[in-house]
Parts: C-alpha cells; structure tokens; sequence
C-alpha cells in the first residue's frame, strides 16, 4: 500500500514542495509513496511549480485507512479531520511538537531549522540520493520563503547552507533575486477576495483548550493593503465567530522594514496585549522586528494562554 505524504491544512510551500520532494526521495529508496495536498495551492506556490515544471500533487482531503507521512506539522487541528482513523508513518517538520499521537512506532525529523525543506535537504544527504534539478528548485524556493530570504529570525546557518547547495544543483545563479520574484507573486493583492487573503496562510493553534486561528501576509510593501485593511479586520471578526475560535490575529509582515503590523480580533485582547508587552489602538499594534508566526508569536502567545 502506498503512504500519502501531506502536509497541513491550507498548504504553503514548504508544505507542497516538502511532499513533492519528500515522495521522491521515499521512492528512491523503495517506500512507495504519492505526494498529496490539504488545500489549494497559493499565488507563491504555484509560481514556484510552474517555474519547475511540477504539477500541483493529488487534491486528497480523507485519509481513513491509509498510511500517512506528515509533513511541516504535528498539530491536531491542521492534520486532515479523519487523521485519527490513519496509520502515520512519518513527520518531518520544523516547528514546536504538537499534539499529534500515534498508536506504533514512526520515523521522526524534527529539527529545529527554518524550513522543513532544509530537513529533506539532510534526509537525501543520509540516505545518499541525489536530487534532480527540478525539486532542487523546489526546495530551495521553500526554504527562501519561510525565511523570509534569510531574514527571518528561524534562519540557521543549516538553512544558508542547504540553499546554497540546492540552488548550484538547480543550476539558479541569483537565488536571492528569485526570492524576491516569489514575494512580488505574494505581494499581488489587489482584486483577491478578502477572505482568500485572510486564509492564504492561515493556521489555528490549541491553546490550552482555547481555538487560535493565526494568520499572515508577507509582502514587499504594506502599503497594498491601505485600501484592504478595514475590509481584513472586519473579515478576522467573521472568521472568528463561524470557527468559534477565541482569537483571530493577522500578521502583515513587511519584509523590507522587517517587522509586522497585527490585527486582532479577540475575546480577551489584554492577552494579545500581555503577550507582546505593547497596547493595541483599534485593535491594532506594530510589532518591530516580528518576521515569524512561528518563533515570535506563537510561543508568547502560548504562554499567556496557560
């Protein structure tokens, strides 16, 4: 029986490119596996299959009964909904240990890196595989966005290095300059649904029992979004009462300023305020220096939730 490699809900493209390049490698050494998404693929994404020639993996939302290789996650709420009734072989992923459980023994690549893609990255190296050119492109680009071109604060010198080595392999003489490419893609706002915005990258957390949704924009220029904003606020509000979530926050992360702007949408704001030490003025605060869901707003965040 073939394993599904997937990664989470509303998919980026770590997660897409992770189960693209992740199947191969299982392929490789003789684990039959099909590469499969959660979610549509975003603007960024799907730029960085076409520029490869890769076609976006099986739409697949039920896995009940099949064996799983979870990828850029072990969070309950972003595994697909029937998760419990599947075998999960695998994860690989870069963030905190979430609350994922599994009732046998499974492989585990956990590190803590940038990018679930750089842990691929050290997968083919351990099993000596060579990468084809194409999902070397993949790779790279997965790792150029979820740092942020290096910028952001979950960067590692294992990050700098995988991308160096990917982007020789992929034959791209100016990575940097394709990373900037893929945030102009992602920057492209103007006349996408409000909604389509708000969940573009969006991800709901358990907090101590409590529904967190968090969600985030990262673009060249925050500007794009002087006409969107009170639309964007007024759409968290939505989303957090159809979810029956507690809070609702949106980063817009300018990635040139290094920082982001949060809207927030909760039935307690003073501990959105106690989190991040800094007042909210309408529901709303610059955060100076904050690039990363993952390491600067997910950990304060949970702090003040327990």
């Amino acid at each position: 029986m073939s394993v599904y490699v997937v990664g989470h809900k509303i998919p980026d493209s770590d997660s897409i490119c992770g189960a693209i390049a992740l199947t191969y490698l299982r392929n490789q050494i003789g684990e039959d596996s099909i590469a499969a998404r959660l979610g549509e693929l975003s603007p960024e994404t799907a730029f960085i299959l076409d520029k490869f020639g890769f076609d976006a993996p099986e739409l697949k939302l039920s896995y009940a009964g099949e064996e799983v290789y979870i990828v850029d996650h072990s969070e309950l709420t972003q595994a697909p909904d029937d998760i419990a009734e599947a075998t999960i072989v695998g994860i690989v992923d870069h963030h905190k240990l979430g609350d994922l459980t599994t009732s046998t023994p499974l492989e585990c690549w956990i590190r803590p890196v940038g990018c679930s893609n750089t842990i691929i990255k050290m997968m083919y190296d351990f099993y000596n595989v060579a990468i084809p050119k194409e999902i070397a492109g993949i790779m790279m680009c997965a790792i150029l966005s979820d740092t942020v071109i290096f910028k952001s604060p979950t960067c590692t010198t294992a990050d700098i290095r995988c991308v160096e080595a990917l982007a020789e392999i992929a034959d791209v003489q100016d990575f940097k300059a394709l990373g900037m490419d893929m945030f102009i893609v992602k920057s492209a706002v103007q006349g996408t649904p409000v909604r389509e915005l708000v969940m573009r990258d969006f991800k709901d957390f358990n907090m101590n029992g409590k529904k967190v949704g968090i969600g985030q924009l990262e673009v060249i220029d925050l500007a794009v979004f002087d006409d969107l904003k009170a639309d964007l606020e007024t759409d968290i509000a939505a989303l957090k009462a159809e979810g029956e979530r507690h809070s609702v926050l949106l980063l817009l992360t300018d990635i040139m300023k290094e920082g982001s702007e949060l809207l927030v949408s909760s039935d307690d704001v003073s501990l959105i305020e106690q989190a991040y030490a800094k007042p909210l003025v309408d529901g709303k605060v610059w955060l100076d220096g904050v690039l990363s869901r993952k390491k600067q707003i997910v950990p304060p965040l949970q702090q003040v939730f327990s």
